[in-house]
């Protein structure tokens, strides 16, 4: 792995751990779908725009318009709705450990579904993420927790990882920035039908954070880190680039303490660390899988 990579990686989780924070401010402001829907809305158009003037076809594979699909479903229209319908509830902090275990989920599912092996030390990651969820939750809940707002969120991380199986297919034969603005669109226009059915823009509050966090949540979580995921999976590989969101947790949590002031206690620090562990433990089994298969063929 370059230092070109390692540094997407890092701009890639700090970027994605700080759209908790973000819609946080947002749903407290306006209607979580609507605002969800103009955010992809926008996002695409630019990011459309700017496929188009740096000379990417609209002409995809069928491999990237299926990707391009699922994941405009599964991650924008799915896991963002009901994770910014549940942060009406639910602390930015503890969304973000949730959707953090993705990439756990990822590895049992092609541990159990795909048949794909995984040495002990993943299976111990499994294990590692599964006690930090639950030490996280039992002090959550013992503190009065949202458990409908929780089980969105749950939701949500399953409706990612089923996205991030797509991913790969969606980063190859080129147009980034066009797979990018596409997603985006196929997210808006299946929010917009529940947006405009559940919800009324009369009960929103204009201010500058709303505004602030909304131009932030449309550029740099919205558009600019789901390029670098797409180009950090391209230079990488999924494997190696799933490595980086053992730091989501950490960032996630600590960002939402910095800007929102949301609370942690002892057992949210050290369920944060055992999940970030696993998850490490589980990329790194990963890639020590792949070195030894690669060596035997």
């Amino acid at each position: 792995m370059d230092l070109r990579a390692v540094l997407m990686g890092l701009a890639f989780a700090a970027m994605w751990s700080s759209a908790f924070t973000s819609a946080r401010i947002i749903v407290a402001e306006a209607p979580p779908l609507t605002a969800l829907a103009l955010r992809f809305l926008i996002s695409g158009l630019i990011g459309i725009a700017i496929a188009r003037a740096l000379g990417q076809s609209w002409h995809l594979t069928r491999a990237q318009w299926r990707a391009t699909a699922i994941f405009g479903l599964c991650q924008n229209a799915l896991y963002l709705g009901l994770n910014f319908v549940a942060m009406q509830t639910v602390e930015a902090s503890l969304a973000a450990i949730i959707a953090s275990t993705m990439p756990l989920l990822v590895a049992f599912a092609g541990w159990t579904l795909r048949g794909e092996r995984l040495p002990f030390l993943g299976v111990a990651g499994l294990l590692a993420g599964v006690i930090g969820v639950v030490m996280i939750m039992g002090a959550r809940m013992s503190g009065g927790v949202d458990l409908f707002g929780v089980a969105l969120c749950v939701l949500g991380v399953i409706a990612l990882t089923v996205a991030t199986l797509s991913v790969q297919g969606a980063s190859s034969g080129g147009n980034f920035l066009m797979v990018v603005g596409l997603q985006m669109l196929v997210g808006s226009a299946i929010l917009w039908v529940p947006a405009l059915a559940l919800e009324t823009v009369q009960g929103v509050s204009f201010s500058w954070p709303l505004l602030l966090a909304f131009v932030y949540t449309t550029l740099v979580p919205g558009l600019a880190a789901t390029l670098v995921w797409f180009l950090l999976v391209h230079r990488i590989g999924a494997v190696k680039a799933a490595t980086f969101h053992f730091l989501n947790p950490f960032l996630g949590v600590a960002i939402a303490a910095v800007i929102l002031g949301e609370r942690l206690g002892p057992l949210d620090i050290a369920g944060v660390i055992v999940i970030a562990g696993g998850i490490l433990a589980v990329q790194l089994s990963k890639q020590e899988a792949r070195r030894q298969a690669s060596g035997k063929a």
